[in-house]
């Protein structure tokens, strides 16, 4: 294995309006005018510490019990894209995982506390999943009605999700055939908590979507490249599927910002709650060392030539890394395994 230094040239944005309140998107590279550019100006862009960062705790909860993710697969989906996906969670916590590893990572997640001290849990299981293979609420999908799709999955008559607000992620996937509003043109995936008024529970979620059809360019970089950018070339996927190995990454960064800020008042930068920069914002495109600016860092190549940065259980991944507010820098597992 050798490193392989890659270029990165694209956008990021990294706060969306939704309708009727805001939730926290990102897209797989930088922005160079968002607003979080404007608050810290270049220095998050690096890998190296800033005076400029001011991440702070709010006093809001974080996820200190042991932490389950339920899947809600909506959709049509392959088995062998199920486990990759259920191999990455499982791997977040798993022990003896080869150097660097996905457990490794979650070791920066691990740093954040509440406001007794208590550490954000070291433990994340996969829990109890829901199959939504019949599109229950189209193929066309609002920031509104995801938490629709939600809902049904923890009120259904045929075993419903459990519902657990305080250690719970509810993870919501969806397939290579469904749009999602502002998929592609402004976010890959985005957090936030569900709202009583349509769900019955405040649980903290997430939507991630399978770009492969819609923009794999956009929300699979670098396996794939925007067709307007000339001169780049895609790395190859370690698990053989664009599109679900893009996912990787924005579920990784989705995980990790739940799980610190998950109700949106907890672990953030920024003058404004209701548009938090959070602890993998502020590491956007930074996947290995010397990452910064318009260099993702040093990543690794297997020997079929596949390019990640992390090692899990029995796979390979690709995902960024997370601001250590201890150090003030961007850190990754080769720096806390």
């Amino acid at each position: 294995m050798h490193s392989v230094p890659v270029i990165l040239t694209l956008t990021v944005l990294t706060v969306l309006l939704a309708s009727p309140a805001q939730v926290i998107g990102w897209r797989p590279y930088r922005h160079q005018t968002n607003g979080s550019d404007q608050i810290f100006g270049a220095s998050k862009k690096f890998e190296g510490s800033s005076n400029l960062v001011r991440l702070r705790y709010h006093m809001g909860p974080v996820l200190t019990n042991n932490i389950t993710v339920h899947p809600i697969w909506y959709g049509t989906w392959q088995k062998s894209q199920k486990k990759i996906i259920r191999e990455f969670i499982n791997s977040i916590s798993a022990v003896g995982s080869k150097h660097p590893s996905v457990s490794g990572w979650w070791k920066t997640v691990q740093l954040y506390t509440d406001q007794t001290g208590s550490n954000i849990s070291a433990t994340v299981r996969l829990g109890e999943e829901k199959n939504d293979r019949f599109y229950s609420h189209g193929k066309s999908l609002t920031r509104l009605s995801i938490q629709s799709v939600i809902k049904s999955a923890v009120a259904s008559r045929s075993r419903p999700l459990p519902v657990n607000p305080k250690s719970g992620l509810y993870l919501l996937l969806t397939a290579d055939d469904v749009y999602v509003q502002d998929f592609c043109g402004q976010v890959c995936g985005f957090h936030y908590f569900t709202f009583p008024s349509i769900v019955g529970f405040t649980l903290p979620y997430a939507w991630v979507g399978n770009s492969a059809k819609f923009c794999p360019g956009v929300c699979a970089y670098p396996f794939a490249v925007p067709e307007f950018i000339p001169g780049i070339k895609p790395v190859k996927s370690p698990n053989g599927d664009v599109g679900v190995d893009g996912m990787i990454s924005v579920i990784a960064h989705e995980i990790a910002e739940l799980a610190t800020n998950p109700l949106v008042n907890a672990w953030y930068a920024g003058p404004d709650p209701v548009a938090p920069v959070e602890i993998a914002d502020l590491c956007e495109g930074i996947y290995g060392t010397g990452g910064g600016g318009s260099y993702t860092g040093q990543m690794l190549n297997d020997d079929r030539g596949a390019t990640y940065n992390v090692n899990g259980i029995r796979r390979r991944y690709l995902i960024q890394w997370l601001w250590n507010h201890v150090v003030s820098y961007c850190t990754g597992p080769n720096k806390l395994d």
